[in-house]
């Protein structure tokens, strides 16, 4: 039952717990390999840096090396598709497309790529998020053997399902704590100082409620600046803040 599934998905925990549910699920309606974007640093001509990107996939290493490492998602006409789009789309798009002759050669060598490594059939969600700045959406790639028919007909029957699935997945996604581009994440004591700084306190005001001195609490910021990458604090504290990485419960 989809309710059943819900459920779990609302009450997990991590994006770990998250992602397994949702593989396992979208397996049950023939889609077996699955790749998921977030940005939350969109501008007006890119998704912006992929470091800054939330990725998760069940794709084989080869086709996440050439597809995501080799940057071929850039000219991969469903990502087009996604990022001025909201809703369900079925790939049976690309090929209506290729058939007219409306894709650049760039976009055929995608096409080329996903046929040599069986990513021939699925459907994409593209999801909607209040910021200009957000995108995300998700490539379902069926199960090897499957046609577009075939997935077109699941889609039929189950489509409601499945894009409600996804779109409680995204939802429960967006709001879990993650370290996107990190080594490692935000210490305790790291997050804390990021925490009041962005409260709007100064470093004295930190230090006496934390109980440090200022010395040490520059420390800390310094030290969060470098695991998060970035050149300053306010750009420390937008990268966590876009992480969820602020005010959790440690467990």
């Amino acid at each position: 039952m989809i309710d059943a599934h819900l459920a779990q998905v609302v009450a997990t925990t991590s994006l770990e717990e998250v992602w397994n549910l949702h593989t396992a699920k979208m397996a049950e309606y023939g889609f077996d390999r699955l790749i998921y974007g977030y940005t939350r640093f969109r501008t007006g001509t890119s998704l912006g840096d992929l470091q800054d990107a939330l990725i998760l996939t069940n794709h084989d290493p080869a086709y996440v090396e050439h597809f995501v490492g080799d940057g071929a998602y850039f000219t991969g006409p469903m990502v087009a598709w996604a990022a001025e789009n909201v809703g369900a789309c079925s790939w049976r798009y690309i090929a209506e497309l290729a058939m007219t002759g409306k894709l650049t050669p760039d976009e055929m060598k995608v096409i080329a790529l996903n046929q040599s490594l069986d990513v021939t059939a699925g459907y994409t969600v593209s999801f909607h998020d209040v910021s200009l700045r957000a995108k995300a959406a998700i490539g379902m790639t069926a199960r090897r053997g499957l046609t577009q028919d075939e997935v077109d007909a699941t889609w039929a029957e189950h489509g409601r399902d499945i894009e409600l699935a996804n779109s409680v997945m995204h939802l429960k996604v967006a709001q879990l704590p993650h370290t996107t581009g990190q080594r490692r994440p935000l210490t305790t004591r790291q997050r804390e100082v990021l925490e009041w700084v962005a409260d709007g306190k100064t470093i004295q005001d930190t230090a006496t409620i934390m109980g440090l001195n200022p010395a040490t609490v520059e420390k800390h910021l310094r030290l969060a600046r470098e695991t998060l990458d970035v050149d300053t604090t306010a750009q420390a504290i937008l990268k966590a803040s876009s992480q969820n990485q602020f005010f959790l419960i440690e467990r």
